[in-house]
């Protein structure tokens, strides 16, 4: 696992936002296969951060494709829970696929938790543009941060 210095430069705007919009793409994709589909997509985006998986090196597949890395305040490696933690507000849109099994009322639902969800990614998008080291309320939560990676 690559090392991040301390002071590493606060993640890019653009970055991780194509960084999230290429890990909601492979979770949409996933989330097309009945039931077991919005399972795993909504785990992915959970715990995406803290996927002890060779080739993702504790980050999503979005953020080690554009070089970019949370790390925890403490200096811990990111774990399951810090990124469960930092993930969860970005996951309630997801859910709504699981309930799409469910004829009628599930639909309703998954409609409201994906506007919900919808809701809760402007929040996020607003705070990282006002926090001066790009801390979103997720990363407040597991107190983490997004920076720049060298790989």
């Amino acid at each position: 696992m690559g090392t991040v210095p301390a002071a590493a430069a606060k993640a890019d705007l653009g970055k991780r936002l194509v960084a999230g919009l290429i890990d909601g793409l492979l979770a949409a994709g996933v989330s097309f296969l009945p039931v077991v589909g919005g399972i795993a997509a909504v785990l992915y985006m959970l715990l995406r951060d803290g996927l002890e998986v060779e080739f993702m090196d504790r980050r999503s597949i979005g953020k080690k494709l554009l070089k970019l890395r949370p790390v925890r305040l403490d200096g811990q490696p990111m774990d399951l829970t810090a990124s469960a933690r930092r993930n969860l507000s970005l996951c309630v849109g997801y859910v709504g696929t699981i309930l799409t099994v469910i004829p009628l009322l599930g639909w309703g639902l998954a409609m409201l938790l994906g506007l919900a969800g919808l809701a809760l990614v402007v929040v996020e998008l607003v705070l990282v543009l006002a926090d001066p080291e790009g801390r979103r309320m997720g990363d407040r939560w597991a107190g983490t941060r997004v920076v720049e990676a060298s790989d």
